[in-house]
């Protein structure tokens, strides 16, 4: 680490106020400094100021909907307040961002390629062909598979990961003296998510720029950054030395963000929350390995609730005027069974299979070949009718529980819905009552019923997902990566309350993930998918513990493990 002591970057007394639709304090007092040729990790949950932050570093706040206090200078020189044409100089040139979500930062009428030439020919002055041959030696900077092809290609064409690779080309395309990354790893798989911590790590280390390093996730910036910095409700609760902040945390938040998080070698029966670690309500109970083997030992005695018997699903792409038709497996010969009362964990990277699979299992693709048995009968076989009476038996919480709900109904109506279609309840009245009775079950108040889903957090609409899933008495609940999207506090009280229902209801699920850790943690048996086939499949401990498969090793190996 250089040992300069000069700060890049200072940041005094930060303060940010939205104006309307009501008056609300988003950040408060927010003090740190940046030091040349070093990482600051900033980690705490959505709403915390995190990006507000980096915004208002970048000076890209809307100035007509927000009042700011404080100051910010950069290299010494004030570059807040009222220095916009100083902040417009250096942004992009001296001051990089990546941005969250690589799909929206891009533009998609542009080629990639294209995109960073413009930024190129703007701030450096390049030609058109300099430029070009920059972008393409930056594309072989991020280790980009065939920089020429990418270069030529749409964002839609390309991968999550290669897109996030992009707009990290695009970052550093300036060679800036400070990069803000804004949770550039939150959507992508471990694997992916690993590529790209080690990509800038080495990019840092290589060009000496400081870096502020923005996540939700405490384990996965303790491996990355120099110092941390824990915000909570607008405010710097906790500041450190990583390995001080990870094994010796002071900060009630902070002990609740690296207990919220699943340890692979300690099943525990329930995980810690804010409230649980602030209230000091939680104590760690064990779920031991002598439990499991009993609970296991009566799930089993039965017959298979599901089973599924060498399902394929195939894809067929028309070629253009001539050529072959192309075919891709996106499933291929996959077996399994499904006991009633066990959760079965489907994990692998993206595009392996896992949503397709799924969605052959509830016939919302059909299948190229193989069987569905549920409860002995083959449903693979049943028309759209009688598919409509299995549909309440067999029911589906989405990845993303906003596009998943209408937002023009009410919460109340969104669950009262389903409801009425498959005749659960003798009146309306009696229906309304069960509504009360579902959103206290899941965490919610009564009045959460005349609510729409904009007025919601992540995690509260997350609950009335599963509200509305169980409010038809399932046998099967699939959950299709129903945690990825939130916060590791907020994914913490979705896993209790979904194995709370389970413990209360007798729930059987399909629970889908790319993140090992969670799907092993909720899971009693594991498959393991990839390019369509079943690699591994067992017991969710003893694969952890001991994997076969190569594949599932690197799975492994790329969750953030943290410092302890």
């Amino acid at each position: 680490m250089n040992q300069d002591l000069t700060p890049l970057l200072s940041v005094f007394r930060l303060s940010v106020s939205f104006i309307r639709p009501i008056p609300q304090l988003a950040l408060s007092e927010v003090d740190f400094s940046v030091p040349k040729n070093s990482i600051i990790g900033i980690v705490g949950e959505s709403g915390s100021g995190k990006s507000l932050t980096a915004m208002s570093i970048m000076g890209l706040l809307d100035t007509s909907n927000t009042e700011i206090s404080g100051q910010i200078t950069f290299e010494g020189q004030v570059i807040f307040p009222n220095q916009p044409e100083t902040v417009r100089k250096l942004r992009g040139r001296d001051i990089a961002m990546i941005f969250q979500d690589p799909m929206t930062a891009l533009n998609p009428a542009k080629r990639c390629g294209a995109q960073i030439d413009e930024m190129l020919v703007f701030q450096l002055g390049l030609s058109k062909e300099k430029a070009k041959a920059k972008t393409i030696e930056l594309f072989e900077q991020v280790k980009l598979p065939d920089p020429n092809s990418i270069y030529r290609r749409y964002p839609h064409q390309l991968s999550g990961g290669q897109m996030q690779r992009v707009m990290i080309a695009m970052a550093i395309s300036c060679a800036p003296k400070l990069l803000i990354a804004d949770e550039p790893t939150t959507a992508l798989d471990v694997t992916v998510q690993k590529d790209i911590i080690e990509l800038l790590i080495e990019i840092q280390a290589k060009t000496e720029m400081s870096m502020i390093f923005i996540s939700h996730d405490l384990a996965l910036v303790s491996e990355i950054a120099h110092e941390i910095l824990v915000m909570y409700q607008g405010r710097i609760v906790e500041k450190g030395d990583p390995k001080a902040i990870f094994l010796n945390p002071k900060d009630e938040y902070t002990k609740a963000l690296i207990a919220a998080r699943p340890k692979g070698d300690l099943r525990l029966k329930s995980l810690a929350t804010v409230a649980s670690i602030k209230d000091k309500s939680f104590t760690p109970e064990v779920y031991s390995a002598q439990q499991r083997g009993a609970k296991h030992q009566q799930i089993y005695l039965k017959e298979p609730l599901l089973k599924v018997h060498n399902l394929s699903k195939a894809f067929f792409q028309k070629p253009f005027l001539f050529g072959k038709k192309q075919i891709t497996k996106a499933v291929d010969q996959v077996s399994f069974s499904v006991y009633e009362g066990e959760t079965v964990g489907l994990v692998g990277e993206s595009g392996c299979g896992k949503t397709t699979l799924v969605k052959t299992l509830l016939q919302l693709e059909k299948a190229s070949s193989g069987s569905v048995y549920y409860k002995g009968q083959d449903i693979s076989q049943l028309s759209s009718a009688q598919w409509r009476h299995l549909r309440k038996d067999i029911q589906i919480i989405f990845q993303d529980p906003f596009s998943s709900l209408n937002p023009k109904m009410t919460i109340g109506d969104c669950i009262l819905e389903p409801m009425e279609v498959h005749g659960i309840g003798a009146s309306r009245q009696n229906r309304k009552q069960k509504l009360h009775k579902l959103l206290e079950q899941v965490g919610l108040d009564k009045s959460f019923a005349s609510r729409y889903p904009h007025q919601l957090s992540g995690g509260q609409r997350q609950r009335v997902g599963i509200a509305r899933a169980i409010a038809l008495e399932p046998k099967i609940i699939v959950c299709d990566e129903s945690v990825s999207a939130l916060d590791i506090s907020v994914q913490a009280q979705v896993l209790n309350l979904l194995n709370a229902l389970k413990e209360n209801f007798g729930f059987t699920y399909i629970f889908i993930s790319h993140d090992l850790s969670v799907v092993q943690y909720m899971s009693d048996q594991l498959l393991v998918m990839q390019k369509g086939r079943l690699v591994e499949i067992g017991d969710a401990d003893e694969i952890y513990a001991m994997p076969k498969s190569p594949y599932t090793k690197s799975l492994i190996e790329a969750i953030p493990k943290g410092l302890t």
